[in-house]
């Protein structure tokens, strides 16, 4: 069995670079204490749908890309375990306000495996 976190996060266009920094970093981080993987996605094909889609769900803005993003790990016990260390690692303390991109726009959630 495993258990998986995943994201949907708008990030602006012009902090792609830094988004990018700030994924490897915290990628680096997962990995370090124990996560299985770690996986960021840039929407490629994601229609702006008439009711629900990938960028209404984050309220894209214009000058937005959506990514979407996982984490493995063997157990949503392990999860908890790796969070706990990766939430009191000092790389990881920067404040909200200082992302780039907009965590209260950010979509999130574990997720127990169903079919695999």
């Amino acid at each position: 069995m495993s258990y998986v976190d995943g994201f949907v996060v708008p990030v602006p266009k012009h902090k792609l670079d830094e988004y990018r920094k700030l994924a490897t970093l915290a990628r680096d981080v997962w990995k370090e204490y124990g996560a299985l993987d770690y996986r960021e996605w840039i929407a490629d094909d994601v229609p702006f749908g008439e009711l629900t889609s990938f960028p209404r769900s984050v309220q894209l803005k214009d000058d937005e890309i959506v990514i979407f993003s996982w984490i493995v790990y063997r157990s949503r016990e392990h999860r908890d375990e790796v969070n706990a260390k990766v939430m009191a690692d000092p790389r990881m303390k920067s404040p909200p306000e200082t992302y780039p991109f907009d965590a209260k726009r950010m979509i999130y959630g574990g997720f127990a495996p169903f079919v695999e």
